[in-house]
């Protein structure tokens, strides 16, 4: 959200160099585990509670939130790593890098490192890990989030010296790679792995199913020891619940706080990049119509939603991205709430033939983020009382999913799916072609005139590559209308007293452990 965070694709990538505590946790349907140690110590254990148990650590879907804030700088590493503070790439598994064509970037990368099976981590590696994520039919989130359909054509040039190659020029691919983390030529090319092998300074120790999951630290590890020896993860979906935990000393770190979760001064604020918006589908009636698309965008009160339900901290929401983010438009506003307003289009909709009491799915994520389910029913009578037949169906993360990523589940009507969608690469990019695309990932439905103008964007860099993607935030408003924005949030995380970390617009996402240390 702040400006620190924006990342200049040229200048960033074309360089070379080098309640009460005890009543609530009753809550949680269980008693936290090694709650006896106590704060963390140096070599001791960091203990980190999260709102829900991660599907998979499988590194190719570390995009999502819940894998990867476990998985990315912890047990894997990606080639290059942009810094959430400054929006700079820079050095980590590659040590330099370079555009050699108009299409080709080559890498040089860096030596003596090994995955914590004991295999070397080289040029072959890298090349294996970019056509199995990218190139394959595995189908990883990271595919569709980052790279869209294009394949790479990478090569292995000697064992420090890698070239990747894209089908048109793309002037932030060093970007795009800093999502893929490393995984050794070892891995299935089959099938998704539960638990990866990476090169990071964590492996895997144990996953109880259900409970906990426990990293520990790898002695073969390339860079800095980490200052804790062990970390271990819980979830407990209340956000209350995991804001006693802080409170109380039974854990150390916790994610997805509310305002109102009387967390106190152990409550850290930060912007995190997360915008909330639901995204129509505009296949099928009623949601096929722009006008009962806009009639939506006017249902919603989203002054009253960040006021009542987040105390103020978030922001209204115009577009996906937040400030800061390369391509975001200034000049747009949130949609006005106006009842009458979205009543006169359904009815005009309606006149017009539309089967306008054709049901619309309301399709919301458990747990996904505090006062989810108490948005999700403030939305349904929202939609409700502008005319919409809305359905509500709060789902787990597996089932969401379904609806959110292609391919897209098979359901009785039209769907509205309730996204949280953060842009921590800084480029508006990363939004625009998985969400708006007629072939992203997790868009519902685009038009020619729209796919030629986003892949316009996509090639320009500087001032042209901003106003590109400024103008694709207008037209999505304005012609397309294939999303209703809510608001930008803002995170708050729990930390105990006994911990030194700042938390910065990546920690919802990549919480990376060896960054925090005990408090002296």
């Amino acid at each position: 959200m702040t400006s620190s965070s924006r990342v200049l694709p040229q200048a960033a990538v074309l360089k070379w160099p080098a309640l009460a505590a005890g009543a609530l946790l009753l809550l949680s349907g269980c008693s936290v585990a090694n709650s006896a140690s106590g704060p963390a110590a140096a070599g001791g254990s960091l203990r980190v509670v999260l709102a829900q148990e991660p599907p998979t650590l499988e590194a190719c879907e570390s995009n999502l939130t819940s894998t990867g804030v476990v998985v990315r700088s912890n047990v894997t590493e990606p080639l290059i790593e942009r810094n959430p503070t400054t929006g700079e790439l820079e050095p980590l598994l590659a040590t330099e890098w370079k555009a050699t064509s108009a299409t080709e970037w080559t890498f040089k990368l860096r030596e003596g490192v090994k995955f914590q099976d004991g295999t070397p981590f080289n040029a072959e590696a890298a090349a294996f890990t970019i056509n199995r994520a990218v190139n394959s039919k595995l189908g990883c989130n990271v595919e569709g989030y980052v790279f869209g359909d294009a394949d790479l054509v990478v090569k292995a040039v000697d064992a420090t010296t890698l070239t990747v190659t894209s089908p048109t020029p793309d002037p932030i691919l060093p970007l795009r790679l800093s999502f893929l983390e490393i995984v050794p030529t070892t891995t299935s090319t089959t099938a998704k792995v539960r638990e990866p092998i990476g090169t990071g300074p964590y492996k895997i120790e144990k996953w109880d199913a259900g409970q906990k999951i426990t990293l520990s630290s790898w002695d073969g590890y390339w860079g800095k020891k980490p200052a804790y020896a062990k970390a271990e993860y819980q979830w407990r979906s209340e956000s209350s619940v995991r804001a006693a935990m802080i409170t109380s000393g039974e854990a150390d770190v916790a994610l997805g706080l509310g305002p109102d979760d009387n967390i106190g001064d152990l409550g850290v604020d930060y912007p995190n990049n997360e915008t909330v918006a639901l995204r129509l589908d505009g296949t099928k009636a009623p949601l096929n119509d722009i006008r009962v698309r806009q009639a939506v965008n006017y249902a919603i009160d989203k002054e009253g939603i960040v006021g009542s339900l987040y105390q103020g901290k978030h922001k209204v929401a115009a577009q996906l991205v937040p400030a800061g983010v390369v391509g975001h438009n200034p000049a747009l506003e949130g949609w006005p709430f106006d009842l009458d307003k979205a009543k006169a289009l359904v009815a005009e909709a309606k006149a017009a033939g539309v089967d306008t009491g054709a049901q619309i799915s309301l399709v919301v994520r458990n747990a996904q983020f505090p006062k989810v389910t108490e948005l999700a029913q403030v939305l349904q009578e929202q939609l409700s009382q502008a005319g919409l037949n809305v359905k509500l169906k709060m789902l787990e993360t597996s089932q969401q999913l379904t609806y959110q990523t292609r391919p897209f589940a098979q359901d009785e009507g039209a769907a509205a799916v309730l996204v949280q969608h953060g842009n921590q690469a800084g480029d508006a990019a990363f939004t625009v072609d998985q969400y708006m695309l007629s072939t992203g990932a997790q868009s519902a439905f685009g038009t020619p005139e729209f796919d030629a103008m986003i892949k316009k964007a996509d090639s320009a860099s500087g001032d042209e590559r901003e106003k590109d993607f400024e103008q694709i935030f207008d037209y999505q408003n304005n012609k397309v209308v294939q999303f209703a924005n809510i608001s930008h949030q803002t995170g708050i995380l729990g930390k105990s007293k006994s911990v030194n970390y700042t938390p910065n617009s990546s920690s919802g996402d990549e919480l990376r452990v060896s960054e925090m240390t005990p408090a002296s």
